[in-house]
């Protein structure tokens, strides 16, 4: 039986990785990769510097396939339907290349940023391609998850921060429902994936802000603050550190209430 791992490689500290995830690395044939493009060549050496640390030359292939365009200013209802289009033309690349460059016994492996269960869709579309390939008559492959450090805990461990506070809860979001506003029931907020620094249109003035990016990467950027008071501060940090290296992934924490345990 192929098996195919999904295997979370951390936040961008090489020594994010597991000894969980250097022995699954260690059992590849084949690593599967999407490029990304020219903007995003240091996340690609990071994934270069990884395998060739922990797993000896030769006994590996690795077999990239370009990411597909997405629609990344849809909006409502066409969101949600651009994003279902760019899955489905990733889940045709991955179905190939397990098609094509894994063998009957042979394992690949994607090595995923962060941990697979938190915002990625690998485990989903991985799903679907091997439910489709049982029902055509195909062998079907074996799916192993290894946990990895996300940018969340790489957040609170940057700020030295407790996510939860005393019978509290936290809720991990995006940045495009926090365009809704501050969720009125839940006082510690987590909030991925806010390419519009959604943060900075919130007008609630009993939040603080515990902000990071490039989590542990030599590029990491860390502030905190009274939200109305660094705002702004965040909006330009954050602008400038796009417009030096063509991309930026940032998490920030949303805390009301801060000086209560």
């Amino acid at each position: 039986m192929r098996t195919v791992l999904v295997i979370g490689i951390g936040a961008g500290d090489p020594d994010h990785l597991t000894l969980q995830a250097v022995a699954a690395m260690r059992r590849a044939d084949v690593f599967f990769g999407i490029d990304k493009g020219t903007v995003k060549d240091d996340l690609a050496a990071l994934r270069t510097e990884l395998i060739d640390r922990h797993v000896d030359a030769g006994t590996y292939r690795v077999v990239d396939a370009p990411d597909p365009e997405r629609d990344r200013d849809a909006s409502g209802g066409a969101y949600r339907d651009a994003v279902l289009d760019w899955q489905d033309r990733r889940a045709d690349l991955y179905a190939a290349m397990i098609t094509d460059e894994l063998g009957p016994d042979g394992v690949g492996a994607f090595l995923v940023w962060g941990d697979p269960a938190l915002y990625d869709g690998t485990l989903r579309l991985l799903a679907g391609i091997r439910e489709a390939d049982v029902a055509s008559g195909g062998p079907g492959f074996d799916v192993e998850s290894v946990p990895g450090v996300s940018s969340v805990a790489a957040l609170a461990a940057a700020h030295r921060l407790i996510l939860n506070r005393v019978g509290g809860s936290v809720l991990v979001t995006t940045g495009r429902r926090l365009a809704a506003g501050m969720p009125r029931d839940v006082d510690d907020v987590v909030v991925m994936l806010d390419g519009a620094s959604t943060f900075a249109s919130l007008p609630d003035d009993d939040l603080a802000i515990y902000w990071g990016a490039y989590l542990g990467t030599p590029d990491e950027i860390l502030v905190s603050g009274d939200l109305q008071g660094v705002k702004d501060e965040i909006v330009r940090v954050r602008a400038e550190a796009r417009a030096r290296k063509g991309w930026i992934m940032d998490t920030y924490l949303l805390r009301r209430d801060p000086g209560r345990r």
